[in-house]
């Protein structure tokens, strides 16, 4: 079956992967991020059929409903999952906490999240669609890094969240998991030294970088009607670091 799949942060890394996934797989991608890069622009420009493309900055919590579901999706389009990639790093030791970038983070890491999910669960409802939501959580939740505290935080509180979405929606079954991302080769983590990638690396059990292909492949795997028992889950892809 093709589905409709919300995505953001498409422009690169893992979104732009799972956009990839998707479309190989027949889906159609409501894609969402603040630019364009070559390479979407590229992917859109091979696939106008299968890909939407919207920017927008997810720090604008007010204007969710209005450019994304009414102006953009529309409401008559049925909507059968939601990957909530998007999310922006505020990295620092906690002495050093500064009120506004953490506000800025959880406006596009939590709030933004939780509005777009209140919307695609009612639009889910409208076209009586059992459907499936995915946010990306992070390993630094489970166990701990210097200088992730805040950004930890955030991702804890969209796993907190998504447990609840699928106790609250599951009669219905409607869907709600986290996949918990081990480190990955992504512009976010660009900054480390190899040194310092090393040391993560060799926390894990296979002494290496999480493949971006796997968490795309697994995202794909819980959106659809195989993975139908499975909701209010943490599913770790994180080369063994637990």
């Amino acid at each position: 079956m093709t589905m409709n799949i919300l995505v953001t942060g498409v422009s690169k890394g893992l979104g732009l992967q799972l956009v990839k996934t998707l479309i190989a797989k027949g889906h159609n991608v409501w894609g969402i991020s603040r630019s364009k890069t070559p390479e979407l622009e590229l992917l859109i420009s091979n696939n106008p059929d299968q890909i939407k493309w919207l920017a927008y900055d997810l720090e604008d919590n007010q204007n969710i409903r209005t450019t994304i579901f009414k102006e953009w999706i529309g409401f008559e389009t049925p909507l059968h999952g939601f990957v909530n990639n998007a999310a922006i790093a505020y990295d620092d030791i906690v002495t050093n906490l500064n009120i506004e970038p953490l506000e800025r983070m959880y406006r596009a890491n939590v709030f933004s999240p939780m509005l777009i999910t209140k919307f695609v669960l009612r639009q889910m409802l409208l076209h009586h669609i059992k459907g499936s939501i995915v946010h990306l959580s992070s390993i630094s939740v489970h166990t701990g890094y210097k200088g992730l505290a805040m950004y930890a935080s955030s991702k804890g509180a969209l796993e907190a969240f998504s447990k609840n979405t699928a106790r609250e929606w599951g009669e219905l079954e409607i869907r709600s998991n986290c996949l918990v991302a081990g480190f990955m080769e992504t512009e976010m983590s660009a900054s480390l030294t190899a040194d310092q990638k090393n040391r993560i690396y060799q926390r894990t059990s296979l002494k290496k970088a999480v493949d971006v292909e796997s968490v795309a492949n697994t995202i794909a795997f819980l959106l659809t009607e195989e993975a139908k028992s499975i909701t209010g889950q943490n599913i770790h892809v994180d080369s063994g670091t637990i």
